[in-house]
């Protein structure tokens, strides 16, 4: 009797446990693996259109690291997203970290300040990008006339119509939107941290800045791993904000191409890329891929390893 129990209570929980797992695991089977394995099934053929041509091999992968027409485009894209990752980890993780400091010593008003900074996290991308590209208008835009207001006029700059400017000007409009994460997330690991390790500092002599980057900054390791690394995959799956703001060529002169665009154009064609050319696009897609899994898997391992544990 007591075994005919058992039985029934391990066949509910084995009964329990599959309707847990089973359907997120379709979910991952039908929209993430069944739509990757066909990216790269695609990418060992060429194709005339829609139309599948003959299995190639890798030659797509390699046109598009080494041929004469897709790797100029390719590595030039490669350099904008790079650049992108280590602008916005400049500007929009660390503002974002010194954000979250200044609203943890709980100043006046911080609620007010905590609300306003994670604000525009939750504008379209669609809306900030229109925004942006208004304010960055060279006649009547709001930052040619702010600096018209304090004197700096000479400044003023076509700042999406020229290539030094467009991709900084893209990078600053991207930080504006996403700085509250980064800013929320560093607040939650400082809220983690015990008040007598900080009250202890104090004791030891610490002045501000010592406690930001002696004390705090260790600390908080865990946010940074997670800020990090979705810096890094959003930095190089980094499409609509350039897309809206500078078009699908990446204007001006391809200054502002980042590899999203640049596989947009390949997979699906345009004015200046021609016809679609699946193979290259979904050989450029799965090189893609298995580059921020692989760099993405990296950079979390190596940051775990440096967290403290509190």
């Amino acid at each position: 009797m007591q075994t005919d129990y058992r039985n029934r209570e391990k066949r509910r929980r084995a009964a329990w446990i599959a309707f847990l797992i089973l359907p997120p695991l379709a979910m991952m089977l039908t929209f993430v693996v069944w739509p990757l394995l066909s990216a790269l099934s695609a990418a060992f053929y060429r194709w005339d259109g829609m139309a599948q041509g003959e299995f190639v091999g890798l030659k797509n992968f390699a046109d598009v690291l080494f041929g004469d027409h897709f790797a100029a485009l390719t590595w030039r894209a490669f350099r904008h997203n790079l650049f992108v990752f280590f602008a916005l980890f400049v500007v929009q993780n660390s503002v974002g970290f010194l954000l979250a400091w200044f609203i943890y010593r709980e100043p006046f008003g911080f609620r007010f300040h905590r609300v306003a900074i994670f604000m525009p996290v939750i504008l379209s991308t669609v809306l900030v990008g229109f925004l942006w590209k208004l304010f960055l208008d060279p006649n009547f835009g709001l930052i040619n006339q702010l600096l018209d207001m304090v004197g700096l006029g000479g400044w003023r700059q076509p700042w999406l119509g020229q290539e030094t400017t467009a991709l900084p000007a893209l990078v600053l409009a991207n930080a504006w939107h996403w700085v509250g994460f980064p800013a929320l997330v560093y607040l939650a690991g400082m809220q983690r941290i015990p008040r007598e390790i900080l009250e202890a500092a104090k004791l030891d002599g610490c002045n501000g800045w010592q406690m930001l980057t002696r004390v705090v900054w260790p600390l908080v390791t865990p946010s940074t791993t997670i800020t990090l690394t979705l810096l890094f995959i959003g930095a190089f799956n980094w499409f609509e904000l350039p897309y809206i703001m500078a078009g699908l060529d990446g204007s001006p002169y391809g200054s502002t191409d980042v590899l999203g665009l640049y596989f947009y154009r390949t997979a699906f064609g345009n004015q200046t890329a021609g016809i679609q050319d699946f193979g290259h696009g979904n050989a450029l897609a799965v090189l893609m891929f298995l580059f921020i899994a692989a760099v993405a898997t990296v950079i979390t391992q190596y940051l775990r390893k440096r967290e403290i544990a509190l």
